[in-house]
């Protein structure tokens, strides 16, 4: 294991993950700045480069670094990340800014079968729910299954939401999602154990382009609400950010 601690940055530590990878950990009781640290060390693995280095998967507060052992070694991967440590503590960590992106949403009823048994179990009416989820811009934290999920913060309710007890074996794509404080879009079908709210008419995924999915950890989602009689009005059009 090795340690780091530097001004700029919070606490980090290295372990190995196996044979072809290497754990990168953020442990500072501050989450922004663990989750800044370590996307900031993806962004620069990724534009630096190193042979036999083909992934840097950022989460809340880890980064799973890819390698391929016939190429190189866990302690020269190990060296490449721990000098891109100390290039972000001189440099900081890359300014972006971060493009908002608007989903409108249908709530409840087939959309969302589970809208009520959340507010429900929040002690909230359907309203407040839906009011709670549209009041503010959520970050993307990274990119989950299925096929670069927007993995975000979830709404400003009383309680953490329990996932379903038993998963549904589809989840349609557009599909709005809460469970525990997080809050995530499905863009493809897939096996669920969420709580549905919602559905989105917009397509997340187009599996022609290159990234899949328009949005990159760090920008903004915020939800509004449309009606149902509007869901075919957007179906079809992509998601995109706004100009």
């Amino acid at each position: 294991m090795t340690a780091a601690h530097t001004p700029a940055l919070p606490p980090v530590e290295v372990f190995e993950s196996g044979d072809a990878a290497l754990r990168v950990v953020a442990s500072s009781t501050d989450r922004e700045a663990n989750w800044a640290a370590v996307h900031a060390l993806a962004e620069w693995l990724d534009a630096a480069g190193a042979d036999g280095v083909h992934g840097a998967v950022p989460t809340y507060d880890s980064l799973l670094v890819e390698f391929d052992p016939g190429v190189t070694s866990a302690r020269q991967v190990r060296a490449f990340v721990l000098l891109g440590l100390r290039q972000l503590e001189f440099t900081g960590a890359p300014a972006r800014a971060p493009r908002e992106f608007s989903v409108p949403v249908v709530y409840g009823g087939e959309f969302g079968p589970d809208l009520e048994r959340v507010a429900e179990q929040q002690q909230l009416s359907v309203e407040e729910i839906i009011t709670l989820h549209t009041t503010k811009a959520y970050v993307i934290r990274c990119l989950g299954a299925p096929a670069g999920s927007p993995m975000m913060d979830g709404p400003d309710f009383p309680f953490p939401v329990p996932r379903l007890k038993d998963p549904r074996l589809s989840v349609p794509a557009g599909a709005v999602s809460v469970a525990g404080r997080q809050a995530v879009i499905a863009p493809a079908a897939a096996p669920g154990g969420w709580c549905v709210i919602g559905q989105t008419p917009l397509s997340i995924l187009d599996a022609t382009a290159e990234p899949l999915v328009p949005y990159v950890p760090g920008d903004l989602l915020r939800f509004h609400r449309i009606q149902p009689q509007d869901f075919a009005t957007y179906a079809g059009r992509k998601l995109e950010a706004a100009r």
